[in-house]
């Protein structure tokens, strides 16, 4: 832990509950996180969750009508973040569901915050024990075009990201 930053218990179970996909009632299902931002607390020693910056699964297609782009919408321009995003797509041969990591480190965040959120993300991804997929991006360039994710999840073999057709 190079930089000496804890990750808060709210952040665990966040990260477990959205790995766990048990078989759960409508209203269950409705409540689980699609998307969940992470931040430094105040005083920059603990990693925790951000309020209000999520976006639920019975969101979407009520409040949200496109969860990736609602997703890259929570992130702050000018300040990075850690995010877990859960991915709905389809390769040739199946339906899959991924937990996406993200790491949000803008051009223009304030060199001091890149450099401790980029010193304390192995904190926090030592917590996230069995992510396949990882990302680093470095503003929206990187991230906003969804086919990004979609190469990220599987080269070409992706077919559809969220329901849309690639």
């Amino acid at each position: 832990q190079a930089s000496g930053v804890t990750v808060n218990d709210e952040v665990i179970r966040v990260f477990n509950d959205m790995k766990v996909r048990k078989s759960s009632t409508q209203d269950e299902v409705k409540k689980r996180k699609k998307a969940v931002l992470f931040c430094l607390s105040e005083d920059k020693k603990t990693i925790i969750v951000e309020e209000g910056k999520q976006i639920l699964v019975g969101d979407i297609g009520d409040t949200v009508e496109d969860p990736y782009a609602s997703f890259v919408k929570l992130l702050p321009p000018n300040d990075c973040r850690y995010a877990l995003y859960d991915a709905t797509y389809e390769t040739k041969e199946s339906k899959k569901e991924d937990l996406v990591f993200l790491f949000w480190a803008p051009e223009s965040a304030p060199l001091k915050s890149k450099m401790i959120y980029a010193s304390s993300k192995d904190a926090i991804k030592k917590k996230f024990t069995g992510i396949k997929h990882e990302w680093q991006a470095n503003g929206l360039d990187d991230i906003q075009d969804y086919r990004t994710l979609a190469e990220k999840l599987g080269g070409n073999t992706v077919v559809s990201l969220e329901g849309k057709q690639l």
